[in-house]
């Protein structure tokens, strides 16, 4: 069976999009080939590097990825699937041979303030919620 190929985007593919990918990955990656990517990539969140390590996930060896780069590159995608707020995932390009594109805001853990234990108990719930909603759609999709 060949596997559907998804790609999850955020603003800098720094946070959402990089827990999304590997939950995806762990969850069903023998029905989905995912990546990810962002708008405007930056740099790997160190807070979600450990939030995830917390789940027995390693990122910390992930690069941040360009859209451009990835509709460049000429892949097609069954869905895509933008975890930015809904003004940013406005801003996301429409890519060709799309067959579905979904919507999941998640808060970005590099606007969170506080204390770094602060920070890294809000990057938790992001974390679980995504991880949630990634469980509740593999479900759905998988069955």
């Amino acid at each position: 069976m060949k596997k559907k190929k998804v790609l999850f985007v955020c603003i800098h593919n720094s946070a959402r999009s990089q827990m999304a990918e590997a939950f995806l990955n762990q969850i069903c990656g023998d029905e989905f080939e995912t990546q990810s990517a962002g708008l405007e990539p930056g740099k790997l969140n160190p807070v979600v590097v450990e939030a995830m390590r917390e789940t027995g996930i390693d990122i910390s060896g992930n690069q941040t990825k360009s859209v451009m780069d990835i509709i460049k590159s000429g892949q097609l995608f069954s869905c895509v699937i933008t975890v930015c707020d809904e003004a940013s995932a406005e801003r996301c390009p429409i890519f060709p041979g799309v067959t579905t594109r979904l919507h999941w805001g998640f808060p970005d853990p590099s606007s969170f303030q506080g204390t770094p234990a602060e920070k890294l108990a809000q990057t938790r719930t992001v974390r679980d919620t995504i991880k949630q909603t990634i469980s509740a759609w593999c479900a759905e999709v998988c069955a």
